[in-house]
């Protein structure tokens, strides 16, 4: 790479895949969670600030109408249950798509998303509504109220120009349906999905599977646990090449200091330097 462009912290900025705005690079993962984790300091925040986890409902207004997202508290009793309700990374995810279509940093009009660990499927809603062509995936146990959520979102007809969504199980690291990745989706979103070291194996086998050369990868998490966070960057960037967006490029309504949001694509796509 050349250039050398640099952010006020003295790191690298690139533009990765087809998100087009300067983000900071990662190339060192315990340089990265020091920093993240000295410059949030994400604990001092309230958590789930911008969500409602005892609701049964979300109202979000978006993309030109209002976006109602049923949650099940109840289910978050059940062991290993989290997607049942929305976190504030969901949140973020959606919100960022409509932000960066908007403003251009985004091209989503008749892309294939695929939403990994979709929950609730906020993103995945949002990402059809603006044009994408978009495959909500879970686990079997999460596609009931999943489904009930892109059917009062999506399917009921009348919204004019919006896309396309559908469900299908998937479990991570299983060899994903065709339809999945043939052809290679545009985009693949996620958020909430680096939650433990036993998962981010699977996790990274799945969009090794899933990315074309072309893909580009939106995840946004929770900053719990700076061991998890650590192993999924080492891992991940073995294949990938991996960036950070700052929170200047969120909708500016929508952000905490608690959430990351991350860029990847595979190491043999271009990465342009800023300069």
């Amino acid at each position: 790479m050349e250039g050398n462009s640099e952010s006020e912290d003295g790191n690298q900025l690139v533009e990765i895949g087809s998100l087009k705005v300067p983000i900071r690079l990662v190339r060192d993962s315990a340089e990265e969670i020091l920093f993240l984790w000295s410059l949030q300091q994400p604990t001092l925040s309230k958590q789930n600030a911008l969500v409602g986890q005892s609701s049964l409902r979300l109202n979000l207004e978006a993309c030109g109408q209002r976006v109602i997202i049923s949650q099940s508290p109840s289910s978050m009793t059940t062991p290993g249950v989290t997607g049942a309700v929305m976190w504030d990374s969901g949140i973020v995810l959606a919100k960022f798509l409509e932000h960066a279509v908007d403003s251009g940093f985004l091209l989503l009009q008749t892309k294939k998303i695929v939403e990994l660990g979709s929950g609730c499927g906020l993103a995945g809603c949002i990402a059809a509504l603006l044009g994408a062509q978009v495959i909500l995936t879970d686990l079997p146990d999460r596609l009931k109220l999943l489904r009930k959520n892109v059917e009062a979102n999506i399917n009921a007809g009348g919204r004019g120009t919006h896309g396309s969504a559908s469900v299908r199980e998937l479990t991570w690291g299983d060899y994903p349906d065709l339809d999945l990745i043939d052809p290679p989706p545009d985009y693949v979103i996620a958020s909430d999905v680096i939650y433990s070291e036993g998962a981010v194996t699977d996790l990274l086998e799945t969009l090794k599977q899933l990315c074309g050369m072309q893909t580009t990868v939106i995840l946004t998490g929770e900053l719990r646990n700076d061991v998890v966070l650590e192993c999924f960057l080492e891992l991940a960037m073995k294949d990938f090449t991996l960036g950070r967006v700052y929170q200047e490029h969120w909708d500016p309504d929508y952000r905490s200091s608690r959430v990351v949001m991350l860029v990847l694509v595979k190491k043999s796509q271009e990465v342009v330097v800023e300069s």
